[in-house]
C-alpha cells in the first residue's frame, strides 16, 4: 500500500512540476542566464590571459563542463522553491492530506527538477560546437546518467532546505548564500589541487566538485587526468567511475535528508 502511494505521489507531483515548468517559459531563460553570463565573462576574459590549461585544452574547453554543472545546480536547487510556493498558496496543506506518501512528494519534485535540468543541459549542449568543444553521441550517452544523479542530489538539497523555510524571500536568500560558494569552490574556473589548504578541503567536500570533474572527464577523456586537472586526494586521482560513485553516495544522502526533513513538517 505504502509503495503504491509513493509511486502515485511521485508521478502526480512530477507531472505537476513538468506542467509548471513548461507553462513558465521565463524560468528556462532565467536558469540559463547565470551559466551563459559566466561563460561569456570568464571565457572571453580569461582565455587570452590564461591561454591553454594543458596541451590541446584551452580555457573554454576546461570551463565548459563546469558551466554545464552550474546549469544543473541552479535549476535543481531551485526545485525547493516550489515547496515554499506550495506552502504559501495552501497547495502543500492539501497535498499533505491526500492519499499519497510524503516520500512520493519529495521524489516527484526531485524527478521534476531532474527533467528541467536535463532540458537546460540540452540547450547548453547546442553551444558546444560553436565554442569549439567536441561533442558526439558517446559523450551525450555518458553525460545523461551523470546529469540525472547530480540533479537528484542537488534537488534533494534544495527541498531539504525549503522544508525549513516559510517564505520565498528567505529561501532565495539562503540559495544565494549557498550557490556562489558551491560554484567557486567546485573547480569550475580553476583546478582545485593547487589552491590554499583551507580552500582545497572545502572544495573536496563539495558534491559539485565531483560532478564537475566527472562531466569534465566525459568531455575531455584521459586528457583531463593526464594534464593534472582532475580531483586528487593523497596522490590518488579520481577516475570517472570514482567521481560517479562519490556523487551517487552524496546524492543518496541528500535525498534521504530531504525525505527526512519533509516528513517532519506538520
Amino acid at each position: 500500500m505504502l509503495q503504491s502511494e509513493t509511486v502515485r505521489g511521485t508521478w502526480v507531483v512530477a507531472y505537476r512540476e513538468l506542467l509548471r515548468y513548461i507553462t513558465e517559459r521565463s524560468r528556462i531563460v532565467s536558469s540559463l542566464a547565470m551559466p551563459l553570463l559566466l561563460l561569456v565573462v570568464f571565457g572571453a576574459g580569461f582565455t587570452n590571459v590564461i591561454g591553454g590549461m594543458a596541451p590541446g585544452i584551452d580555457y573554454i574547453q576546461f570551463m565548459y563542463p563546469g558551466i554545464i554543472a552550474i546549469s544543473v545546480l541552479t535549476t535543481s536547487l531551485f526545485a525547493g522553491i516550489s515547496v515554499v510556493w506550495d506552502r504559501e498558496y495552501g497547495f502543500l496543506r492539501e497535498i499533505l492530506v491526500a492519499p499519497i506518501s510524503r516520500t512520493g512528494i519529495v521524489l516527484g519534485k526531485a524527478f521534476g527538477a531532474t527533467f528541467q535540468a536535463s532540458v537546460q543541459v540540452a540547450l547548453m549542449l547546442v553551444l558546444a560546437p560553436i565554442l569549439g568543444v567536441h561533442l558526439d553521441l558517446g559523450i551525450i550517452l555518458r553525460l545523461i546518467p551523470m546529469i540525472v544523479i547530480l540533479s537528484l542530489g542537488l534537488a534533494g538539497l534544495g527541498i531539504m532546505l525549503a522544508s525549513f523555510m516559510r517564505s520565498q524571500q528567505g529561501f532565495q536568500t539562503m540559495m544565494q548564500m549557498i550557490i556562489f560558494p558551491l560554484i567557486f569552490l567546485a573547480g569550475v574556473f580553476f583546478p582545485v589541487n593547487n589552491v590554499p589548504t583551507w580552500m582545497e578541503v572545502i572544495s573536496k567536500v563539495n558534491p559539485l566538485t565531483y560532478g564537475v570533474d566527472a562531466i569534465r572527464q566525459v568531455f575531455l577523456g584521459v586528457q583531463a587526468s593526464a594534464a593534472g586537472l582532475g580531483v586528487t586526494i593523497d596522490d590518488y586521482t579520481f577516475s570517472l567511475g570514482a567521481d560517479v560513485l562519490v556523487v551517487s553516495i552524496m546524492s543518496g544522502l541528500l535525498l534521504t535528508g530531504a525525505i527526512w526533513a519533509f516528513n517532519r513538517q506538520e
